[in-house]
Parts: C-alpha cells; sequence; structure tokens
C-alpha cells in the first residue's frame, strides 16, 4: 500500500479509538457515584439491564449512543439522552430494546430523550419489531417542560404509538425496575404485559408529594403505586419480583413463547466474507474527507465474495450502481465517485458531485430495485449537484428531482452510510435523514451540512464584513482573518459526525469495519414487515 493509504489509516485508526473513548464517557451515564448509589438499591445499570436481558455472546446494536452529545450543558447534560436503546436478540428473536437511566437526572426526559424515544419506536414499526420498555424514569425534566410536553413529536406522542403499535400487532412488554410517573405511567399500561420489581418498581400518576400538595393526603409509596398494590390491588400490573434479574428472566419466558410472522421475502443466501481485506477499509478514505479514491474499494470490501455487479458502468460515473451481497443479503448499492474520472465528452470531473447522467442512472437504478423488491444500500460522499451555467442549462435541477422522486417514493428498505461528506442536496438525493431510510449510520469522519465549510465561512464572512461596514466598522486584512477563522471553526463544529449524532440526524457512528455487520441487521429488521407497498413515482420531467 502506498504513502497515502497509510495516512489514511492512521487517521481513521485515531478517530474510532476517540469515538470508543467517547462512547466510554457516555457509557457511564450519570458517573461512577450515581452508578453505585443505584446498586446500593439492588438495580443494575442499564447497560447491565440489556446485557443481562439479550442472549449470551449476541451483539446488541446500539441507537442513539451519542445523542444529547455536548448538549445541555446548562443542565449539567444528557449523556445518550438519559436512555440506552437499540436492536438486540433475545431466544433468537430480533427487539428493540429501550432502558431508562436513572443515574441520569433520575432518569428525566430531556428534549432529545422524547426525540430519541420516538425514532426507537419508529423503527418498531417500520419493522414491525417486538419492544421491551426497561422503564426507570422520574418523568419530564420540569426545568424543560416546554420543549417536551405538549408538541405532536413531544413527550405524549410516545403512548399515541403504543396504541398504535398495538393495533398493529406489535408485541409490547414493559419492565418497571423503578420509577414510572406522571404521563409516563401510560406506558407500561399500554403495553402488552406489565412487570414490577417489589421495593424499586412504582407506577403513579402522582408521587407522595404531589398528593400531598394537591389533596392534602399523606400517601405511601408502596401503597400509593408499588409491585404488591399494583398485583393484588389495582391489577395494573401483571408479575412481581423480587429482583430485576428475575424480571428479566420472565420477559425472556414471554418472547420465547411468541409466534412466528409473515416476512418480507429479502433474498438471502449462506455469507461469505470479503474477498479482499475488510481492514484495508481504514485506509481508503481520508478522514478529511478531501481526496480522491475509488469508491468500487470500499464496497468489495463490504459485499460477499468482493463480488460487485455494476449498472451502466461506462454511464454517470459520479455515482456507482449495483448489485452484490452484504452478509449474504441481496442489496442495491448507490454510492458517490470521488475519483476523477473522465465523461463522455472527455473532460476531468472530481466525483463526489452529482452530474445529470448520474442523477438519471440513480434513479433509474432505484426503480429497479423497487420492481426487483432488492433493499437499498446509500454510501453518502457527496458534495452537491453540479452548478454553473452548463449544468442549468442542461437541466440539472430536473434530473435532480427526479432522483429525488425516486428516493422519496421507494418501498424497499433503505440503508444509509455517511462514509464522507453529506452536503446540500446531495444529503437529501443520496437519501438522508429526511427521505425515511430505516437506518442511518455515519462513520466518525462524516460531515452533514448545506455545503462545505470553507465556502460556508467565505459566504459567511462576506455578510458580516458587510453589516459591520455599514455600521461604520473598519475591518482591516488582519480583523477579516480573525472573523474568518471564528466561524470556520464555529462552522466546522457543526458539521461534526458528532454534532448530527447528537441531534440523531444519523443513528449511531460506527467504526467503519462495522458497517456490513450493521447493514444487515437493519436488513433483517426489515425483513420482519411483510408490508411492502407497490412503488409509484409521481409526475416529473423527463
Amino acid at each position: 500500500m502506498n504513502l497515502e493509504f497509510n495516512k489514511n489509516e492512521d487517521a481513521m485508526k485515531l478517530a474510532v479509538s476517540q469515538m470508543k473513548q467517547r462512547h466510554a464517557q457516555v457509557s457511564l451515564g450519570g458517573g461512577k457515584k450515581a452508578i453505585e448509589k443505584a446498586r446500593e438499591k439492588g438495580k443494575m445499570t442499564p447497560r447491565e439491564r440489556i446485557q443481562y436481558l439479550i442472549d449470551k455472546d449476541s451483539t446488541f446494536t446500539e441507537i442513539g449512543a451519542f445523542a444529547g452529545w455536548e448538549m445541555y450543558q446548562e443542565h449539567g447534560g444528557c449523556p445518550a439522552a438519559g436512555t440506552v436503546a437499540g436492536l438486540g436478540y433475545i431466544h433468537g428473536r430480533q427487539c428493540v430494546i429501550v432502558a431508562n437511566d436513572n443515574t441520569v437526572k433520575a432518569g428525566a426526559w430531556f428534549p432529545i430523550t422524547g426525540k430519541k424515544n420516538l425514532r426507537l419506536q419508529e423503527i418498531a414499526m417500520e419493522n414491525h419489531l417486538p419492544v421491551v420498555y426497561i422503564v426507570d424514569s422520574a418523568g419530564v425534566y420540569l426545568p424543560m417542560q416546554d420543549e417536551i410536553f405538549p408538541d405532536k413529536e413531544h413527550f405524549g406522542r410516545i403512548f399515541r404509538n403504543n396504541a398504535q403499535m398495538s393495533a398493529m400487532g406489535i408485541t409490547q412488554i414493559a419492565a418497571v425496575m423503578g420509577s414510572c410517573v406522571a404521563g409516563g405511567a401510560y406506558l407500561p399500561i399500554m403495553s402488552d404485559e406489565t412487570l414490577m420489581v417489589e421495593g424499586n418498581g412504582s407506577i403513579f400518576l402522582a408521587g407522595p408529594y404531589l398528593v400531598k400538595a394537591a389533596i392534602g393526603e399523606n400517601a405511601d409509596l408502596q401503597e400509593l403505586g408499588g409491585a404488591k398494590m399494583h398485583t393484588e390491588v389495582s391489577g395494573i400490573a401483571d408479575y412481581k419480583f423480587d429482583t430485576e434479574q428475575e424480571c428479566l428472566d420472565q420477559v425472556r419466558r414471554i418472547i420465547d413463547k411468541m409466534g412466528e410472522q409473515p416476512r418480507a421475502g429479502f433474498d438471502r443466501v449462506t455469507p461469505v466474507a470479503p474477498k479482499k481485506d475488510e481492514n484495508e477499509i481504514y485506509g481508503l478514505v481520508s478522514v478529511e474527507n478531501t481526496k480522491a479514491y475509488d469508491v468500487v474499494e470500499v464496497i468489495e470490501r463490504l459485499v460477499d465474495n468482493s463480488e460487485f455487479d455494476q449498472f451502466k458502468q461506462d454511464y454517470g460515473k459520479t455515482i456507482v450502481c449495483g448489485y452484490a451481497r452484504i452478509d449474504g443479503w441481496a442489496v442495491g448499492i448507490v454510492a458517490n465517485q470521488r475519483k476523477i474520472v473522465k465523461s463522455g465528452k472527455g473532460e476531468m470531473q472530481l466525483g463526489g458531485v452529482i452530474y445529470n447522467d448520474s442523477a438519471d442512472k440513480a434513479a433509474r437504478f432505484i426503480q429497479n430495485c423497487n420492481q426487483k423488491k432488492i433493499p437499498l444500500v446509500f454510501l453518502q460522499d457527496v458534495t452537491g449537484f453540479m452548478v454553473g451555467t452548463r449544468s442549468e442549462q442542461s437541466g440539472i435541477i430536473k434530473d435532480g428531482a427526479k432522483l429525488v422522486n425516486a428516493v422519496s417514493n421507494s418501498v424497499v428498505p433503505k440503508i444509509t452510510i455517511v462514509i464522507g461528506n453529506s452536503y446540500g442536496a446531495g444529503n437529501y438525493a443520496m437519501c438522508g435523514k429526511a427521505y425515511d431510510p430505516r437506518f442511518i449510520y455515519a462513520w466518525p469522519n462524516a460531515k452533514i451540512a448545506v455545503m462545505g465549510g470553507e465556502q460556508a465561512a467565505k459566504t459567511l464572512l462576506q455578510i458580516q464584513v458587510a453589516a459591520m461596514k455599514s455600521k461604520g466598522q473598519e475591518i482591516d486584512a488582519e480583523k477579516e482573518k480573525e472573523l474568518l477563522k471564528q466561524i470556520t471553526d464555529k462552522y466546522n463544529a457543526q458539521t461534526s459526525a458528532y454534532y448530527a449524532a447528537a441531534r440523531l440526524w444519523v443513528d449511531e457512528i460506527i467504526d467503519p469495519l462495522e458497517t456490513r455487520r450493521v447493514i444487515s441487521e437493519g436488513i433483517n429488521a426489515a425483513n420482519h414487515n411483510p408490508d411492502v407497498k407497490e412503488f409509484k413515482t409521481g409526475v416529473f420531467q423527463v
């Protein structure tokens, strides 16, 4: 391998190491003292609860570990949005698992907590997966109640989704390990079965302090909403247990007895490892996202036996399309090409930009995959659509709209991996978050923004300098340079993978070596939903 490969490899491994260190930091939740305090009450951490619940030697695919990253600092932060969640296997059955973290503000819900919980319910509904809620929450975080309580995509939407999922036949099980307060009390009761841990588990609309303030009654916590009361008096809960382990054992027994459901029927054969060394994926892409590379080389380290059948290989070269298998699953791959290529007219083009012919090719390929019921994988490293007089006169907007139409109306599962840049309308055309990918992941080097940092910073600088000059302020070259650096630093921070993951623009930041596995897990999840609709593209200009 050449020097450039070695530099890329070292930089990517360093970025992955930083990601793992940050994940370890997030995994501590509210910190070691809060964890020890919980353990004194016989409680496990949410991650320990999940590991106990899922099958031994199985892998938990976490969603939203970096949700809330560097947010709410004035409130003490909210690691992992106060919730640990993802896809796990219970008796071989893939499930969505959502566990409150009571070490983070007693499991209280911040705005990002609501967004994360709704995202997990969306995953369950889109893929018809059973849900296990491990409940241990003090309810809405009151200092921010106006940002979490009343709106359509706030706290209350959780219970609406409980009802919708029940009507869809999606099993929901609630294991109440701690507090379940106020509006949150509806979640376990709207689930199919409710389990409680005696002593720690409690469910009530109003706790002892609020009851005292509201009606003057001195209420004992256990009599008000403990496991014994709810299993023997109110009938709200179905089971009570002395320990969390016994409670989770019962959850496993319930899942074990569930009947088989119909599948979508996506094609899968016996998996074969890539022929090319998967570890070489580290050295192919620069972490700065500025260097040209051949995306086919990346694909050949993701797909079975490194076999990739390109569609229209010699046309529209800045997008690569083709058929392959990933972990045995048949897939259609749409990937931005970043190497320097020649167009049919002889010019040199730097990939990463979507041209008319590329948009046209990708739209047609997406139609083909929908016709054949083949899931789509998008590998994003896109700087946007080509601009300029020639492109506009050639109808770049028309061809871009055709691609956006195909992506928007695609009915087969779409899984998006941001392996580099994701800028402007290119984010949309390559199935960004707004276009309903079943799952969307990012490599640590990913950048998501309306445009690149350099272009954006210069544009913002011109606006700011003009405004200052209009007020009579003198701006010399040194001051302008200082302003440009401030703007660039701020903009670049907002384009990072962590900024995106904090706000759930992506489901998770992943090690590039995990790409093949998470795609397979995503298609396996999607295969549980047999309701694949008819593909219709609507009206578009040809």
